[in-house]
């Protein structure tokens, strides 16, 4: 499975289209910022939100890449009763026409907005995780001491990382990591927990540390964690086992499943709890 950005830059290889971002948004809205469509002559890629909003802006995009009035820069939507949608709220969209020459460039624009994520293994259940997340919005960084373990093409979502001693890596992350752990060692695997609680002392910047495994492997790392002098405290920072309750299946695409979506509600609560913390202050 690929990503809405990998099909974008697949298509646009071979012909040229218009870019339709959502650069800003005002109350109730059926996408957030950063959001993007890619309309063709004959089809697109992504979704705005649907409705009379996307279908207008299909048609401006699209007018203009079949020869019509330049609808470049950003415009203003409100979703009242003149556009037929009744969010209430505002959006913001940006028209750009692109073509193959701009490929280097939304290649890395395109996975700006993305939520950060680490995936610590390259076994079946990490590689089973990657191609899922390469399809949500996250840009995956994969990371493993066995360089060999990485397939050769890779969604534009997605890059690897060799890495030994594997921990290592930890240090490097971006702020706001969401990160994943289950290399195909245990050893490998204490050591990446304890490197991401001492970095979440220092900085307490990685929101969700989750390992696979079993109720009985986290006893035993936990009491590995406090001989290490981590508080109980820092140790309940990190989840284990992964994935939301009520999934049982031990198949790796079934096991991606349920992290994935762990990993979005808890992105969801997080967002949710800085709303909150903004409106009290």
């Amino acid at each position: 499975m690929n990503g809405l950005a990998d099909a974008l830059l697949a298509r646009l290889a071979h012909e040229p289209g218009v870019l339709v971002r959502v650069t800003a948004t005002e109350g109730s809205v059926p996408r957030e910022s950063g959001t993007w469509m890619a309309v063709w002559a004959d089809g697109l890629t992504g979704t705005i939100g649907g409705g009379q909003l996307e279908y207008q802006a299909t048609q401006l995009a699209r007018d203009w890449l079949l020869g019509g009035a330049a609808v470049d820069g950003v415009r203003r939507c409100p979703l009242g009763p003149s556009l037929g949608q009744c969010c209430g709220g505002v959006v913001y969209l940006r028209y750009e026409r692109i073509g193959a020459a701009d490929i280097p460039a939304l290649r890395r624009t395109l996975t700006e907005t993305l939520r950060p994520a680490a995936l610590f293994g390259g076994g079946h259940v990490g590689a089973a995780l990657a191609r899922l997340l390469a399809t949500l919005p996250y840009a995956v960084r994969w990371i493993d001491s066995r360089d060999e373990v990485f397939p050769a093409q890779l969604p534009v979502q997605v890059e690897t990382e060799y890495s030994d001693p594997v921990h290592e890596a930890v240090a490097q992350l971006p702020a706001g990591t969401s990160v994943v752990i289950m290399s195909f060692s245990h050893a490998e695997d204490f050591d990446i927990v304890a490197a991401c609680l001492k970095r979440q002392r220092e900085r307490a910047d990685l929101p969700y540390v989750g390992l696979i495994g079993s109720k009985t492997k986290w006893a035993t790392f936990r009491h590995r964690l406090e001989a290490r002098g981590f508080s109980a405290q820092e140790i309940a920072h990190v989840t284990c086992p992964i994935g939301v309750p009520g999934i049982t299946g031990k198949e790796p695409e079934v096991i991606a499943v349920a992290v994935a979506a762990q990993l979005l509600m808890h992105a969801e609560a997080v967002a949710a709890a800085s709303v909150r913390l903004s409106q009290a202050a």
